[in-house]
């Protein structure tokens, strides 16, 4: 579909939480989440790697365990990190959750934790496309 009256990108990801403020400042100190009075703004002129800048929108099936094994969490949120090995370190180092799952794909490396309300995060760290 071409012009205008489409989506053209992921515009926000809100969670439901029991104590909001102890989540985000969570996601702040653990993950490095910039924290405003609105929330986290990611503005895409932080691309990196250069040729990665996307946002993936998909479905799953409602039986999937791609969210966790027996998981019923409706949504899971996948982040771009910078080096993913480097957070998982940090992260185990305050007994975070950590999935001892990984997956390299052509297009980048992902593992998965778990944050404080329950919720299985993605982490993706992007692959640099050398075709750009």
């Amino acid at each position: 579909m071409a012009g205008p009256g489409r989506v053209t990108g992921v515009g926000g990801v809100f969670l439901r939480a029991r104590d909001p403020k102890l989540l985000t400042d969570w996601y702040a100190e653990h993950l490095g989440l910039p924290v405003s009075e609105h929330g986290t703004m990611f503005m895409w002129t932080d691309e990196g790697p250069k040729g990665t800048g996307m946002t993936i929108w998909s479905a799953f099936p409602d039986n999937t365990d791609y969210f966790g094994k027996g998981s019923r969490q409706p949504v899971m949120i996948n982040y771009r990190v910078d080096d993913l090995d480097a957070l998982l370190k940090k992260l185990e180092a305050v007994k975070i959750t950590i999935d001892p799952h990984r997956e390299d794909a052509s297009f980048g490396k992902f593992a998965w934790i778990t944050d404080p309300e329950g919720n299985r995060v993605e982490l993706w760290q992007p692959l640099e496309d050398k075709g750009k």
